[in-house]
């Protein structure tokens, strides 16, 4: 069914590959951002900023589905943002909110995970239909992690810390699919298909691009990052859509844009 849709956070890592997963499969797009930008095939731009309130009722009038990807990381911006979109929609007549959160947020005290969780909570306050989808890191997070110390002649590594890392694109082809459902609240949470220590990580940022750089861990950190595979990261006992997903998962650093 082809659904009118509003992506907010449309230029970013993920929005751009679901703007694009989402007109392919046949929805009407429309993409939000503060800043003008001239449309292509398939794509309507919105421009609006949801912090300032400005240009968001013009954004989600007429849309049946809103996927709220924007963020800014810092302070209660985002919660803020949130509310912002959630009374506009709410006006609109919107009937679903689709929000892109991180696995863990409820577990591990990071002060943007738990900017994260006052957003789901947000949510679930606003009498707007939603759903939130929880995924684990994405790879290009872990590649720039690595790429910004590219003039370090050590590549350092944080000891005991383990990551999950997914492929924007396959968390843009579950959203895709969200779109096509009612709002379900909290679904099972995604995450890539292997668990990495940073240190792994890094062997194979370096065997990718050639480098022969050690890897240097710091500090003493145990604390695991989010994983879908961990008991507690969403519905206890499950394994959070971990069974299926393709290889292409797997680290490619190479094929990952990166300063030499």
């Amino acid at each position: 069914m082809t659904r009118e849709v509003l992506v907010t956070g449309a230029t970013g890592t993920l929005g751009r590959k679901l703007v694009g997963a989402a007109t392919a499969a046949g929805h009407h797009v429309r993409a939000m951002s503060r800043r003008s930008h001239v449309g292509y095939t398939g794509v309507h731009w919105s421009q609006g900023d949801l912090l300032a309130n400005t240009g968001i009722d013009a954004a989600v009038e007429g849309v049946d589905v809103v996927v709220h990807g924007a963020t800014q990381g810092t302070g209660d911006k985002d919660v803020t943002s949130t509310q912002n979109l959630a009374t506009a929609a709410r006006r609109a007549g919107v009937g679903h909110i689709i929000y892109v959160s991180i696995v863990g947020i409820d577990r591990i005290p990071l002060p943007y995970y738990q900017t994260k969780l006052r957003v789901e909570r947000a949510l679930e306050a606003s009498d707007v239909g939603h759903t939130v989808l929880r995924a684990t890191q994405f790879h290009d997070l872990i590649n720039k992690i690595f790429s910004i110390q590219r003039f370090s002649p050590v590549l350092w590594t944080l000891r005991g810390v383990r990551f999950q890392p997914i492929d924007t694109r396959d968390v843009a082809a579950r959203l895709v699919e969200l779109i096509d459902c009612e709002p379900a609240g909290r679904v099972a949470d995604m995450g890539g298909p292997a668990v990495h220590t940073h240190a792994e990580l890094a062997r194979m940022y370096l065997a990718a691009r050639g480098g022969r750089r050690p890897d240097a861990g710091a500090g003493a950190h145990r604390r695991r990052l989010p994983s879908g595979r961990e008991p507690g990261a969403g519905q206890p006992g499950r394994h959070h859509r971990l069974r299926g997903i393709p290889r292409r998962n797997h680290i490619k650093f190479a094929h990952l844009s990166a300063s030499p």
